[in-house]
């Protein structure tokens, strides 16, 4: 058997193991889903802090997290509470957000005076910039579900990834088809204009089928879908930046035949914030109108 035939098998079997674990994340209920999230925002910033020590920082990894750990549990807890009833209300994200800072900022502060390295803003910088970048975006994940539908769906969940899949798929065929202008040949050779506006195209038409999975207006789940997809390219492109300056070609070994945590979930990592202020700011407009 052929090395490449080898891969792609190893891959097929990550893949379809991986499609299990997100089902029954999804369908598994609210604890399942956070317990899904929580395991990307523990393995994702370990990873990320790899990174960083790759590039000559020493981060705090330890408080960075501890405090990753604190938010996203805090949140998870006062967001779905202990009843599995879900509620919107912006205070209780304020509160985990409190807790991050509380906690993060000045403990790797006070760390770094006994730290015996010439790098000392680089170590503070890339322990804090690990929360921001993994653990942040992993929780708003928690309340973008029910942002979409109003309560808690798992269909909502899916259909978020498979925009995002969708946008991948749409963006490399049309990519490899009909790419002739470099996107950003610096950091990502393969990225071409055209399959930029194609993966958009592929989120969008999959936002139009979640609308009607899933249920909410046709129009919220186009702007998500067009929020999500330009965002997400610029999560992969975020990532690939990072390990370029790393020297490495994936960002961890946990998933055989795809990389790791980061190299999977990089698009939800920026995009998240971006779909959550989208998805919050329609909530509030629909409700005054």
């Amino acid at each position: 058997m052929s090395d490449k035939m080898r891969n792609l098998i190893v891959r097929t079997i990550s893949g379809v193991v991986l499609l299990g674990i997100v089902l029954g994340a999804a369908y598994g209920g609210i604890y399942a889903y956070g317990s899904f999230l929580l395991f990307i925002t523990v393995v994702g910033i370990r990873e990320f802090y790899n990174m960083a020590r790759a590039t000559g920082a020493k981060p705090h990894a330890t408080i960075g997290t501890a405090a990753a750990i604190v938010l996203f549990v805090t949140s998870f807890f006062l967001y779905f509470g202990f009843t599995q009833e879900a509620s919107t209300d912006i205070a209780d994200i304020l509160v985990g957000g409190l807790l991050y800072f509380a906690v993060l900022v000045p403990m790797c502060f006070i760390f770094e005076l006994f730290h015996d390295s010439e790098t000392p803003i680089r170590n503070v910088a890339t322990s804090i910039m690990g929360v921001v970048y993994v653990a942040y975006p992993m929780t708003l994940m928690l309340f973008i579900p029910s942002l979409i539908t109003g309560e808690w769906k798992p269909e909502a969940f899916l259909f978020y990834l498979f925009i995002v899949w969708g946008n991948d798929v749409f963006a490399y065929l049309t990519g490899i088809t009909l790419g002739k202008h470099k996107m950003a040949p610096r950091i990502s050779p393969k990225k071409s204009w055209e399959g930029f506006v194609g993966g958009i195209i592929g989120a969008m038409a999959m936002g139009v089928l979640g609308s009607y999975v899933v249920g909410g207006g046709i129009g919220l789940w186009l702007g998500l879908s067009a929020t999500v997809a330009i965002t997400s390219v610029f999560g992969d492109l975020v990532e690939s930046m990072f390990k370029r300056e790393a020297g490495i070609k994936d960002s961890g070994k946990i998933m055989p035949g795809h990389g790791g945590i980061l190299d999977r979930f990089d698009a939800l990592l920026i995009s998240s914030p971006f779909a959550f202020a989208y998805l919050l700011g329609a909530s509030i407009l629909i409700e005054n109108i």
